[in-house]
């Protein structure tokens, strides 16, 4: 295979691979690490918490909350290449204890175990997740959002300049921002 030839190959499946996560939730946009923390400190992430990250992408939420906040975590991902990177890189640095990814569309994922859901995904899809959330979270449940928001959710916290949200489902629905 010559040079041109790989170049192309590479470059579709790239755009492929944007494209297909598009279709399901968001495109891929990776968190920055700054921002990781401060989802994860808002949502004051424990040893005694599960995290869920849908759409985890490279999977630095749920690693960073398992090394550095000591919780166990669960990423879904529908993206095959991002999955297997997160199964190598949860292989790699001994967290197969704490840390699992599952391959799938959050959509169809049980999430009744979180104890904290993080996303970052788009307002559209955030708006078809809602009911999904209050249809399954126990109360108690934290839920913070990267940039949007959960309208239908009562919103505990936000940060403004990051616009992150923090929803607590033990709060009466008429307390509703």
């Amino acid at each position: 295979m010559d040079t041109i030839t790989f170049m192309l190959l590479f470059i579709l499946v790239l755009v492929i691979t944007f494209a297909w996560t598009g279709l399901f939730g968001a495109p891929w946009v990776p968190t920055s690490m700054k921002m990781v923390h401060k989802m994860l400190a808002i949502a004051e992430v424990g040893p005694d918490d599960l995290v869920y990250d849908l759409g985890c992408g490279d999977g630095r939420m749920i690693i960073t909350a398992a090394r550095q906040y000591g919780s166990r975590a669960v990423g879904v991902e529908i993206d095959p290449l991002r999955y297997l990177w997160c199964q190598m890189l949860i292989s790699v640095l001994g967290l197969r204890d704490r840390v699992k990814v599952v391959y799938g569309n959050f959509f169809n994922q049980d999430l009744s175990e979180a104890d904290v859901v993080t996303c970052y995904l788009l307002q559209a899809t955030n708006l078809k997740l809602e009911n999904k959330l209050k249809q399954e979270l126990h109360p108690g449940t934290r839920v913070v959002s990267n940039r949007f928001s959960f309208p239908g959710l009562y919103k505990v916290r936000e940060d403004g300049d990051a616009r992150l949200y923090l929803a607590n489902f033990t709060q009466d629905e008429s307390q509703k921002e």
